[in-house]
């Protein structure tokens, strides 16, 4: 496939309500414009065009919000680069696309540079790279590979959120959430001090219209599945 190609699958997948929700949450400050498509059909759409380096490029070099997520997905995880990762991070519209750039079956997470982008993005002062670190770490915490962070990682983590919750903004605080969670669901040495700081920064109230829930890791660790996986 080329851009063209997937501008058609695009369009031809496009969601009116999903278009009038990106209008209405007023995405026009992100500078991009969105076929309205969600992120569970726009995965699904990401696996019928493959992996192409070249080609997630060329949509990230677009202007439309579904091509660029598609680009995050397709991208050769051998390939990306420190210089691309800071790049990105420059444009990611206002954090719009942060939770994907770092999570949701993005390729960064795979790539060999990922725990040296996270643990230097702990500590930037950019809100958006601070939670594209905590997105990371998350997806760290589900890992089985051999590659994966070994547990002194995680525990530095857990610190490192106690430490800096109380000073961030809701959005990186959801992705701090995000990472506790993960990291309790780990393994039982990390469970204990991950549900310690859980309690502590949960509940999260993100959404300001009160329409939503707000994001409670304490619940998740507590849940009988954990308790069953982790032998507590």
């Amino acid at each position: 496939m080329n851009t063209s190609d997937v501008m058609t699958l695009l369009k031809d997948n496009q969601n009116k309500r999903g278009i009038e929700n990106w209008t209405e949450q007023m995405h026009k400050d992100s500078g991009l414009t969105s076929f309205g498509i969600g992120l569970t059909q726009l995965r699904k759409l990401a696996k019928q065009v493959g992996k192409d380096r070249a080609l997630a490029q060329d949509l990230w070099a677009t202007d439309v919000y579904d091509a660029r997520v598609i680009a995050l997905l397709i991208d050769d995880p051998k390939h990306i680069t420190r210089e691309q990762v800071e790049q990105q991070a420059d444009q990611l519209s206002g954090g719009y696309l942060a939770h994907v750039f770092s999570t949701c079956g993005a390729t960064l997470a795979n790539a060999s540079l990922a725990q040296e982008v996270a643990t230097d993005w702990m500590d930037s002062d950019d809100p958006v790279r601070k939670r594209c670190a905590y997105g990371l770490i998350y997806e760290f915490s589900k890992s089985k590979k051999k590659s994966a962070p070994d547990e002194s990682y995680f525990f530095e983590a857990i610190d490192r959120i106690d430490q800096q919750f109380a000073d961030q903004d809701v959005d990186t605080q959801m992705a701090m959430g995000g990472a506790i969670m993960g990291i309790g669901m780990r393994s039982k040495p990390l469970h204990g001090p991950a549900l310690k700081v859980a309690k502590k920064i949960c509940p999260i109230d993100f959404d300001p219209t009160g329409s939503c829930d707000p994001f409670d890791a304490v619940k998740h660790l507590t849940s009988d599945r954990i308790r069953k996986k982790l032998d507590l």
